[in-house]
Formats: structure tokens, C-alpha cells, sequence
């Protein structure tokens, strides 16, 4: 069988449904007769660079299926299945995932790097392949970008799957400086930046000592805000997820930089591609909801010489985050109402405002019954919906009174507007404020 596990791998994708049920029930005997021989076959077969690309993203496919599962139970089996494989087939298998980092075929390196993290997952909360990271990073440098991306990859996903306890800190620092300096914009290739990008993402968690150090956490930011500047989209998009996690993981740590974020975030949502440009509004998002949570758990009990760490980053922004965001709202889209599950600029900014609305409570009034009183009556339509949008998204936080003279602004043209507007786009946001009067 392991002759032949080439072709049985291709035909348990075969188009012939007869042909690929064969194939799947011959693997399952193969696996369930010999279960050593069958993941170092699979193994094998991943890392050989002269077998078809599909039969090595299968076998790899069934190797990480054969390493996690979604069940509780199940996982603990499999877990367990993997711990008591002989030392020998382990260390093989091992042996031939490295190996398959420095291969040339992107699905294949891609492949190893998620069942390397899962076998990591395993045996490092064991003691177990302790050499793991030392040989991850003693390649980093060394290697061809190809495979310093596959490594950085792999890093990411080690972070995913492994707690921060189970590696100690000297090994998160050299991890973390790793992962930084493939971010550089130093850096030429541009999946090696990516890869990095996203492994730092991973391995925020395990950074609370260099967040707590000002010069390590300095580098840090620096080099994630230049990497939300890079020329890629992708890169982009990762550097601003980086920072929306910093804002949730680091919130106490982020009152140099609010500044010069604030200036990154505005452009992005001004002018970048529509996925940064989300990431960018979900940063202010995110310190919304840390501010709001912050404030209802010590309600009246705050106050300004309290050490609770409430920095009104939002308060703060208010004048230039508002207006900002009123100008997502004039994006919406033609078809935005026919797929459900949609999410777009004009959506993020009004639930962005409403969190706002909700920190702030009656301080985004004035700023917002402007817009409310200049728009909710144009020709345009989308100036119609953004206004009536605006309105329904600040109800929840200013008090009753402070709303009066924007309910009266907006309450007659809603009336009207429900049964009289020409734009099933109005006439649906209309509806939402209902709800919350």
C-alpha cells in the first residue's frame, strides 16, 4: 500500500464517484491496519518534490486531520493516538515536514507549516521536540525567502495552537524578533513581510514582557504602523488586524502612539481598498468597546485621579473621528441589501458611530446633528440614508433630552419617508430607529 499511496491519494479525488470511493476505503484500512506506516507515508509523500501537487496537499490534509478535530473528545483521542506512537515514526514524520518548508510548491510548504504547529500544540505542553523553535530559528536567516516564508508561516501557526506559557520568554523574544524583522519594510520580499505580518498577529499574546518594555514595544509599534503603509494590500490588512488586536490585548500601553494612529487610520479609511480600509474602522471599534466596558464596570466610582486605566482615547478623538466616520456612511452600496451577510464601509462606520455614541454619550450630539440636518432632505438618496443612519445609530447613549432636537429633526421625515420614499435603501434604514425610540 505505501507503493502505491501516490495514486490511491489521486483517486480519492477522482471526479468518478466510484473510483474515489474506492480510494477512501482503501485508505481508511491502510490507516486503520498500520496507523505509523500510514502517517509516515502521508509524510513521505508531502515532502517528496517529484510527486503531483495534489496527492501531497491531500496528504497532508488527512495528516492534520489526523493530528486535531473539533470535538472535544475526539481531539483528546487523537492527542493521545499521537502521544503513543513509537518515538522513531515520530521523529521521522517530524524530519520529513521540516524538510518540506524549503520546498519550491507554496501548498506544500503552507501544508507543514499547519501540521508542524499541530504537532506542537501537542508535544510542547509534553516537554516534548524542544528543538523545535531553535531549529525554526536557526533557518530564518540562512535560507532562501521561500522558505524563510514558510518559516515565518509556521511560527504564526505555533503561536495559534500553543499556549504562552508552554514556551519561555527567551524563546518569545527571539520568536517576536524574528517575526519583527521580517516585517521590516527592509524586508524585499513581500510574502516573507506578509507571513511575518500575520505570525506577529499569533504571537501577540505571547508579548505581554516586551509590551511592558518601552523600547521593545516602541519597535514594535514602529514597525507595525510602516507595514500598514506597505505598497501590498495584503500587508496592509494584516498590520491593521495586528493593530486592532494591540488595541483589545494593549489598550494601557497605546497613549504615545494614539496620535499617529489616528492619522494611519483616517487615511486608510479615506483612501485604501475596502478590507483595510474595515480594519481601519474596526481599531476605533475595538477601543470603544474597551472604554465602554471599562466605564459600566466602575460606573460612578470612576473618576479622573483613579488608577483604572481610562485614557478617553475616544473623547479625545471625537472632534476629527466623528466626521470621519459620517463620511463612510455616504458609501454605501447599490445592491448592499441583497446579500444578508454583507459587511461594507458605510455598515462598519455606523457601528463604529454607535459605539462612539455609546462612550461618549451626549458629547457626539452636536457633532452629529449637523450632518443629520443637512442630508436627511437632499435629492440623493444615499445623503437620506447616511443621515437617517446616523440618527438611529447614536440613540443608544446620550440621555432623552440631549436627543429632543435631533428626534425632532429627523422624526417627520422618517414618517414620511416610510411609506413615501422613492429608495428601498431609505425606507429600510428608517425602519431600524424604531426599534430603539
Amino acid at each position: 500500500m505505501a507503493m502505491e499511496v501516490t495514486q490511491v491519494l489521486l483517486n480519492a479525488q477522482s471526479i468518478d464517484g466510484n473510483v474515489r470511493k474506492h480510494a477512501e476505503e482503501s485508505l481508511k484500512q491502510f490507516q486503520e491496519q498500520n496507523l505509523s506506516s500510514f502517517l509516515l507515508s502521508l509524510s513521505s509523500e508531502l515532502a517528496n518534490d517529484e510527486k503531483p501537487v495534489d496527492s501531497r496537499k491531500l496528504a497532508g490534509l488527512i495528516l492534520k486531520n489526523a493530528l486535531d478535530a473539533k470535538e472535544q473528545h475526539r481531539k483528546l483521542e487523537l492527542v493521545q493516538r499521537w502521544l503513543s506512537l513509537d518515538n522513531n515514526v515520530k521523529s521521522q514524520i517530524k524530519a520529513c515536514l521540516l524538510k518540506t518548508l524549503s520546498s519550491p510548491v507554496v501548498d506544500a510548504r503552507s501544508t507543514a507549516s499547519q501540521v508542524i504547529a499541530k504537532i506542537a500544540g501537542i508535544e510542547l505542553p509534553q516537554k516534548q521536540w524542544p528543538e523545535l523553535i531553535v531549529s525554526l530559528l536557526s533557518n530564518i536567516h540562512q535560507l532562501p525567502s521561500h522558505v524563510k516564508q514558510a518559516t515565518l508561516e509556521t511560527l504564526g501557526y505555533l503561536c495559534e495552537e500553543v499556549s504562552p506559557d508552554v514556551i519561555d520568554q527567551d524563546q518569545v523574544n527571539k520568536i517576536l524578533t524574528a517575526v519583527v524583522q521580517g516585517m521590516n519594510a527592509s524586508e524585499g520580499n513581500n510574502d516573507v513581510r506578509l507571513a511575518a505580518t500575520r505570525a506577529l498577529y499569533n504571537a501577540l499574546g505571547f508579548a505581554q514582557a516586551n509590551f511592558s518594555n518601552d523600547m521593545e514595544r516602541d519597535y514594535i509599534m514602529r514597525v507595525v504602523c510602516e507595514a500598514t503603509l506597505s505598497p501590498e494590500v495584503k500587508i496592509r490588512q494584516a498590520a491593521f488586524e495586528c493593530l486592532v488586536s494591540i488595541s483589545s490585548s494593549y489598550y494601557e500601553k497605546l497613549t504615545p502612539y494614539i496620535q499617529d494612529i489616528f492619522s494611519i487610520t483616517a487615511k486608510a479609511v479615506r483612501e485604501d481598498e475596502e478590507p483595510v480600509a474595515l480594519q481601519a474602522i474596526e481599531f476605533w471599534s475595538s477601543i470603544c468597546d474597551e472604554e465602554i466596558e471599562i466605564l459600566e464596570e466602575y460606573g460612578d466610582d470612576f473618576t479622573g485621579d483613579s488608577d483604572i486605566p481610562c485614557f478617553y482615547f475616544i473623547k479625545q478623538a471625537l472632534p476629527a473621528l466623528v466626521p470621519m466616520l459620517l463620511e463612510t456612511l455616504l458609501k454605501q452600496e447599490e445592491d448592499q441589501d441583497q446579500d444578508e451577510g454583507a459587511w461594507n464601509i458605510a455598515m462598519a462606520g455606523g457601528t463604529c458611530l454607535g459605539l462612539v455614541a455609546r462612550t461618549v454619550g451626549d458629547d457626539i450630539v452636536p457633532l452629529v446633528m449637523p450632518f443629520i440636518e443637512e442630508n436627511i432632505t437632499k435629492p440623493d438618496w444615499r445623503q437620506r440614508e447616511a443621515a437617517t443612519y446616523a440618527f438611529g445609530s447614536i440613540l443608544e447613549g446620550p440621555s432623552p433630552d440631549k436627543l429632543i432636537p435631533i428626534v425632532n429633526v429627523a422624526l417627520n421625515f422618517m414618517l414620511s419617508a416610510l411609506t413615501k420614499d422613492p429608495n428601498n435603501h431609505v425606507k429600510d434604514t428608517c425602519m431600524d430607529p424604531w426599534t430603539n425610540l
